[in-house]
């Protein structure tokens, strides 16, 4: 079993940035990747981003390749997700999620994620 408790989220007008924050507890963070994604107000949950076991490896859905950078801490079991030159089309619940499958490639389809956060609410305002 795994924990992800997402934290960060806010008001931010647009042009901004926020760092969100999900720590996990319970099986070893080290051993499996990490994802990022959001759902929009009446849209379906999309895939923003994803992070190896290690961190040596990331993949980012296009609209957000040069202004989203995820990241992880081992020792503190937390990725993260900065996110600069904010929009308001980023206006979102983001999610963090935690894929145990040990693919050899970092994936965006939310079914092969196994255990999810509660989401955290990021509103950015024009």
């Amino acid at each position: 079993q795994v924990q992800l408790v997402e934290s960060g989220g806010g008001l931010v007008q647009a042009g901004g940035r926020l760092r969100l924050s999900c720590a996990a507890s319970g099986r070893a963070f080290s051993t499996y990747a990490m994802g990022w994604f959001r759902q929009a107000p009446g849209k379906e949950r999309e895939f923003v981003a994803a992070i190896s076991w290690s961190g040596g490896r990331t993949y980012y859905t296009d609209s957000v390749k040069g202004r989203f950078t995820i990241s992880r801490d081992n020792a503190k079991n937390t990725v993260y997700l900065q996110m600069n030159s904010l929009k308001p089309k980023d206006t979102a619940v983001y999610y963090c999620a935690a894929d145990m499958a040990r693919s050899r490639d970092l994936r965006e389809n939310q079914d092969d994620y196994d255990y999810w956060g509660q989401g955290t609410q990021v509103t950015v305002s024009s």
